[in-house]
Formats: C-alpha cells, sequence, structure tokens
C-alpha cells in the first residue's frame, strides 16, 4: 500500500446503545470516547443503535402490524371507490 493514501485502519469497540453489548473490530472509523476492554488496554468507542444483538430480524422480535388499521387508513385516504362496469 502507499503511504499516506490510505486511512489509518485500528481496532475499535463498538457498543449497542440498547442493549449494553459490545465488540471489538478494526475500523478507520474516529471516535472522542474511549473504553477500557478486557484485555486491559484502551480503545475508541463507537456507540450504534442497532446492532445484531437488537436489531428485530436477528433477535427474532417482530413488529405487529395493524393491518385493519392501514385497511382503515387507505379507505379514508381514497374512500370508496364507485366499480367499473
Amino acid at each position: 500500500m502507499k503511504p499516506g493514501l490510505h486511512p489509518d485502519y485500528h481496532p475499535v469497540v463498538f457498543q449497542d446503545s440498547s442493549t449494553g453489548d459490545a465488540f471489538l473490530t478494526r475500523s478507520t472509523i474516529t471516535s472522542g470516547q474511549t473504553i477500557q476492554w478486557g484485555d486491559g488496554n484502551t480503545y475508541p468507542l463507537v456507540v450504534v443503535e442497532v446492532t445484531s444483538w437488537s436489531h428485530p430480524f436477528w433477535t427474532g422480535a417482530r413488529r405487529i402490524m395493524d393491518s385493519a388499521g392501514q385497511v382503515e387508513k387507505f379507505h379514508r385516504r381514497y374512500g370508496q371507490r364507485a366499480g367499473r362496469s
């Protein structure tokens, strides 16, 4: 690799804001926050909203859609249209 061309690729800890779970990986992202990791080293900390620990697809938690409410919303918006002859 050419020197000065590529961004700094270094260890970073990503933490899920909703569950508190964290994992150490490598990234080019920078952060002003740091965290003391289990190996005794201090790493930059990046807090994210969604990870595989909190995403509904990976956790199996699904949103329940109010299908009856969606139908009513459709009828309010478009009304009962006359059938075609």
